[in-house]
């Protein structure tokens, strides 16, 4: 299993509608956060070790509708 945080910049006044259905859509998503800053929200996403993560990004988060910009951070290792 793989873990990327993906930025999320969202048309004016959706990015609660595209938090929502992130989460009901995307099976892949695991968790959303408003964030400030130059990004309106912030998924946490795990894929299967052998799925492309452009692939995933491009046709299954930035087609979602009010979704403007991504900003994508791959994960190496996780550290408790």
């Amino acid at each position: 299993m793989q873990t990327i945080f993906v930025f999320v910049k969202c048309e004016l006044g959706k990015a609660y509608d595209v938090a929502d259905r992130a989460i009901q859509d995307v099976e892949q998503v695991s968790e959303v956060h408003s964030i400030s800053g130059q990004y309106d929200l912030l998924m946490k996403c795990y894929l299967p070790q052998d799925q492309d993560i452009g692939h995933f990004v491009t046709s299954s988060l930035q087609l979602l509708p009010g979704v403007k910009d991504t900003f994508t951070i791959i994960t190496f290792k996780a550290f408790s």
